[in-house]
């Protein structure tokens, strides 16, 4: 057997049967048309390199509403245009026999306000603002300092809900596969989750229960529209992107999960404490604990482990039993055949992090696949 025998072993997350375990994380790419947030062909073409038959891929964070966005030129699933512009994703996808769910997103108070002026500041749990020295992205891609964000009116919640059951619903009709709930890296649903940002006196606030509550409220309406065995949830236990941070991180993500086992849902898609800044750019800790020896008991499903593997420790996690499949990002940005690597044990590409985000096809859809690298 190769040393990725586990790694290309067949799975079966919710309703989908996979072939192999190797997952395509879901990438902040920022290329989708403007004005509009619309994903184009040049979107299809680079999800279409990354699929390979009864592989899973996950989105790039895709906002449910204006209001959500935080980034210029990431998607949208609100729109009809944006419905249409999606099609051409899953299509191509669908064409090499492959599965992609949707990765629903709100940012919270990772915004600012010239992104929706029509919505004004920011909303988060509370009126916190970012203080770890951070930049927002402005509409033109100006980098400038956080504003303090507006809190949510309790008022508020049954709307925003509104907007993620119309954002799954958009999914569906996009041809996705499911849709994957954003509760991590310091966006919106991990603001009220974790007690740095939820400083609230409402029913969403106080109590592990309480902060939990939206959260679980999300998740419930995207399993109205897809069922159970079609929706995923992301999370990042001790992620500190974002300006984040819990005084008992252990038992609030613990209690989290289990809520979370009790639904049934598809896998929970959590990211290793190594990686908790790496969406800043920050070196993954190597040194620090798997996620899946702290967390893997608590949730009685598919546990799909993210942040800083390779090949090799990807396959020992798989082994160990700490998670059942590996999300990669920066790896599978910079090798569209990743799993064909993978498996024959070839050289990798090295990812250009200068053309991450913005730009063209460049750093995009220009990496050598491995029949050209060999030619």
């Amino acid at each position: 057997m190769s040393n990725t025998q586990f790694l290309f072993s067949p799975l079966q997350v919710g309703e989908l049967h996979l072939a192999h375990r190797v997952v395509l994380a879901p990438l902040t790419r920022m290329r989708s048309t403007q004005p509009g947030d619309v994903p184009n062909a040049l979107n299809a073409t680079y999800y279409g390199q990354r699929a390979s038959k009864g592989g899973l891929l996950i989105s790039e964070a895709t906002q449910i509403s204006r209001q959500g966005k935080g980034y210029p030129a990431a998607p949208g699933i609100h729109s009809p245009e944006q419905v249409e512009g999606w099609k051409l994703v899953t299509q191509a996808v669908h064409d090499k026999h492959a599965y992609i769910f949707l990765q629903l997103w709100h940012v919270g108070r990772v915004s600012h306000s010239s992104l929706h002026p029509e919505t004004g500041l920011p909303v988060s749990a509370s009126a916190i603002a970012i203080a770890d020295g951070t930049k927002a992205f402005t509409a033109d891609f100006q980098q400038v300092a956080y504003e303090t964000p507006r809190a949510m009116e309790t008022e508020e919640i049954p709307g925003l809900i509104a907007d993620y059951r119309r954002a799954a619903e958009n999914a569906k009709a996009a041809g996705f596969d499911g849709v994957e709930v954003h509760s991590a890296n310091g966006y919106l649903l991990d603001q009220f989750l974790e007690d740095k940002t939820n400083h609230r006196t409402d029913q969403y606030g106080g109590s592990i229960e309480n902060r939990t509550r939206l959260l679980l409220e999300v998740v419930d309406t995207a399993i109205e529209v897809w069922g159970k065995g079609r929706v995923g949830v992301r999370l990042s236990p001790f992620g500190v992107f974002g300006d984040m941070g819990d005084s008992n991180p252990v038992e609030l993500f613990n209690y989290v999960l289990q809520q979370l086992s009790q639904r049934g849902i598809a896998y929970a898609h959590v990211i290793e404490p190594r990686s908790s800044g790496a969406g800043g750019g920050k070196p993954t800790d190597e040194s620090a604990q798997r996620t899946a020896k702290v967390f893997r008991k608590a949730f009685d499903g598919v546990f799909i482990s993210a942040g800083g593997y390779d090949a090799e420790s990807a396959e020992e996690a798989i082994a160990d039993g700490d998670a059942d499949a590996i999300a990669f990002g920066r790896l599978f940005i910079a090798n569209p055949d990743l799993p064909e690597r993978f498996r024959v044990n070839a050289e990798l590409n090295k990812p250009d992090r200068s053309t991450f985000y913005g730009g063209g096809e460049k750093g995009y859809t220009d990496y050598p696949e491995l029949a050209e690298a060999r030619v």
